[in-house]
């Protein structure tokens, strides 16, 4: 796991403890550790006391890999504090967010609405014409008895 450390102080043989400040939980997401965590380096350690640094830690807590964070945090500056990104404008940007979505959702649901309205009316629609063509026709071979001279069949109750 990759951590954002504070070198905390030089050991004897040019090795150091590292205070742990926060770790990487997903490609663009870190997390504060609450409580300071102390590592030590194995080796020589080419950082002066209170430089910060990125670890790499294995699963047994060894350090694997140490760079400088200063290009990291420059990077940081470059792609968000430059913008004004700060925590508040980015719980902003979430909520108006939050509140298109809601809106999304109401006027999609009122699109489905008006879609089963208007088969509800096309089904109701057809049925008529359905209905008027029957009594067309009912009509029409009345018409046809009448000019034939043959007295019409009395309808249906």
């Amino acid at each position: 796991m990759q951590y954002l450390a504070k070198v905390h102080k030089k050991a004897f043989l040019g090795g150091a403890e590292l205070a742990l400040l926060a770790v990487r939980t997903a490609e663009a997401t870190w997390e504060r550790i609450p409580q300071e965590r102390l590592v030590e380096t194995p080796g020589m350690l080419g950082f002066g006391e209170g430089s910060l640094v990125l670890v790499e830690l294995d699963a047994l807590n060894q350090v694997t890999a140490i760079e400088d964070a200063i290009p990291w945090v420059l990077s940081l500056v470059e792609q968000y504090l430059i913008y004004g990104v700060t925590p508040e404008a980015l719980e902003q940007e979430i909520e108006r967010a939050e509140r298109w979505r809601q809106s999304l959702t109401l006027k999609s649901q009122e699109v489905d609405r008006r879609v089963l309205e208007t088969a509800a009316r096309r089904d109701e629609i057809q049925e008529l014409e359905q209905h008027l063509k029957q009594e067309r026709q009912e009509l029409e071979q009345r018409w046809a008895q009448i000019k034939a001279g043959t007295p019409p069949l009395s309808p249906d109750p």
